[in-house]
């Protein structure tokens, strides 16, 4: 039986509605999925894939790592104990939405969602391993984790909206453009992680490679990376011309855009330079996170326009 004392530190602590703590824990749910690519990425770019060489143990006997297997050993090991930070992450988001979980569903869904996807990443992990970091595994495990990044930042999203009904935001035409923009995002993010599989950096000297020509991939992938550009050029300027709420999401996809660009031009240029490389892995998640955050902003709650005031006066009219 739950006594008077602990009903009022759960209330206390926990919240009863969408509040500043609720929104912190989605931003910080984000943030990690984020941070945990741009770690793996690391992992691998500083050859260290195979640093622990077999999994769920270090070794064959140590579930740490020893001092013979050198600075690879520890990187790899380190980047695993980063499991426990984002579960100590994952548990306070679906805390903070514990009290939520009958009226906002959707966000208490979403925090179990991440939670869960711990053990399926860390298998994921071990398989990567087990496999001698195949490069199509390995694509699977980033693509994943992109995922991830996908619904947190539908996370946060839904701590900042109404719940309920949605209806278009924007007119069809221009949500036809941000549709195309987000296959243009998909695809260019597909390809350079299969492009990526085929490039220099396969996480340990004996790793295999997809066997994909990498100067072709490279090409295609720009190709898809300047189509999106495009897309989302239109965008900014249909949305400013309009006075859209599309307008800061587009203009913020556009600057990602930009850098990355950037970014995978330098990577290039350098000669698949390893720091550059952590670089473009880390803004492929951000990317991803805005190209959702504009396809999220296409639609808006039904409660938020009928709290328009020309939309109560024709009310009040009839």
């Amino acid at each position: 039986m739950t006594t008077p004392s602990i009903i009022r530190l759960r209330d206390r602590l926990l919240p009863a509605a969408v509040d500043g703590r609720v929104r912190v824990a989605a931003v910080a749910s984000l943030i990690a999925e984020v941070l945990i690519i741009g770690t793996g990425a690391a992992v691998r770019l500083t050859g260290s894939g195979l640093g622990c060489p077999t999994w769920p143990r270090c070794t064959s006997e140590s579930f740490t790592t020893t001092p013979e297997m050198g600075v690879h050993g520890v990187i790899e090991f380190g980047n695993r104990l980063l499991t426990f930070a984002l579960v100590v992450v994952a548990v306070l988001a679906v805390a903070a939405v514990w009290r939520l979980r009958r009226d906002r569903r959707d966000l208490f869904a979403l925090a179990l969602v991440q939670l869960a996807s711990i053990p399926v990443q860390a298998v994921l992990g071990g398989i990567t391993v087990w496999t001698g970091l195949n490069p199509w595994v390995v694509a699977a495990h980033f693509v994943f984790s992109l995922l991830l990044v996908t619904l947190m930042t539908v996370f946060v999203h839904r701590t900042r909206t109404a719940p309920g009904p949605r209806v278009l935001a924007v007119p069809a035409p221009l949500a036809a453009v941000a549709v195309g923009a987000g296959a243009a995002s998909a695809v260019t993010l597909l390809l350079g992680i299969v492009t990526t599989g085929s490039g220099p950096h396969a996480g340990d000297a004996d790793a295999p490679r997809n066997g994909l020509s990498a100067v072709v991939l490279v090409q295609v992938h720009e190709s898809a990376a300047w189509v999106l550009f495009a897309l989302t050029m239109v965008l900014v300027v249909a949305a400013t011309a309009k006075r859209l709420p599309l307008q800061r999401p587009a203009t913020l996809l556009l600057t990602v855009e930009a850098l990355q660009i950037a970014v995978g031009i330098t990577q290039v240029a350098l000669d698949w330079n390893a720091g550059v490389v952590i670089v473009h892995v880390f803004l492929a998640a951000c990317l991803t996170a805005a190209t959702a955050n504009v396809l999220l902003h296409l639609r808006r709650p039904v409660a938020d326009v009928l709290e328009q005031p020309s939309v109560r006066l024709d009310a009040a009219r009839r």
